[in-house]
């Protein structure tokens, strides 16, 4: 049973490895989070209602017409987050999902994340968050700043659970401000929507002279039957929920974001293992990622 187990998970990363036309090379495939999540993936993209192409069109998610009629009040309370210098990057290794893009100059303010809200967002967006609160499919949702000069490095996302909504608020309307998913490219428009799915390989960039503010959504992804949907739904809740980070004092973080910081001291080790003995850093990473394997395959 387990070398069944183990092939059809052999399978499904090499299905999300090889379904874009961008790749991670092979060794960086092995280790990145999309190997390990490809089961559950699978699934969302076998049972997916919308296509599974890079890109989709907004039009196919009616609901999403009550951000885009009122894009100018959401960019409005987005405009004094940022006067008040709340859109901001973490300073407190609590956020574990976007802490490599606030190196790169990337900044957020948190509106909603799956069955969470934020005080803080509700304190200082009211509108927005108003709203927020009619739309059941949007999970998770935040103002996004990407200043002159900064850049999202090239990653995928670990859950095809959700699709990536973004809405232009204040953007520089410039071909050189733009996001590429799988080796397209979309340059952010005011009051304009783009829908993609952020399971492949993408990346972002600023270099217009001005910055770039959006509302940066995570749309449940419709499934085909409702006992998929049923999964889908209580994978979010109780997977992506634990992936919680605040703005501020008084906003819950999930139990994810609040080991994060521990982790992130080891990492600090192995960086500085892979700056003084890069051979080393990669012959110790190996036999812990293998032995890590071994243990779960014959505890099956």
């Amino acid at each position: 049973m387990k070398y069944i187990v183990l092939f059809l998970f052999i399978l499904c990363v090499i299905y999300v490895h090889y379904r874009g036309r961008v790749r991670y090379p092979f060794w960086r495939q092995l280790s990145d989070h999309s190997t390990f999540t490809a089961p559950i993936n699978v699934f969302m993209y076998l049972f997916s209602r919308v296509a599974t192409t890079p890109y989709l069109k907004p039009e196919q998610f009616p609901e999403l017409i009550t951000l885009r009629d009122n894009w100018q009040a959401i960019r409005e309370e987005g405009r004094k987050l940022m006067e008040i210098q709340q859109i901001k990057a973490s300073d407190k290794f609590n956020d574990a999902g976007f802490n490599s893009f606030f190196k790169t100059g990337w900044k957020r303010f948190y509106l909603k994340w799956y069955e969470d809200s934020h005080p803080s967002a509700m304190a200082l967006c009211p509108h927005t968050t108003a709203l927020l609160r009619e739309l059941p499919s949007v999970k998770a949702a935040m103002f996004a700043e990407l200043p002159d000069g900064s850049r999202l490095p090239r990653h995928r996302d670990p859950y095809a659970g959700s699709l990536r909504y973004h809405l232009g608020l204040m953007t520089p309307n410039d071909d050189r401000c733009f996001i590429e998913v799988d080796g397209e490219r979309y340059s952010w428009r005011d009051g304009e929507g783009v829908m993609f799915d952020e399971t492949y390989l993408h990346y972002a960039e600023n270099q217009s002279g001005q910055n770039r503010l959006i509302l940066f959504c995570d749309i449940e992804r419709p499934m085909r039957y409702r006992w998929a949907q049923t999964v889908n739904h209580w994978l979010g809740r109780h997977l992506m929920s634990a992936a919680t980070a605040p703005n501020e004092e008084g906003d819950r973080t999930g139990g994810v974001n609040r080991l994060f910081k521990y982790i992130y001291s080891i990492r600090k080790v192995g960086k500085r293992l892979k700056g003084w003995n890069k051979t080393g850093y990669y012959i110790i990473k190996w036999i812990l990622f293998g032995g890590l394997a071994a243990l779960i395959f014959f505890s099956l």
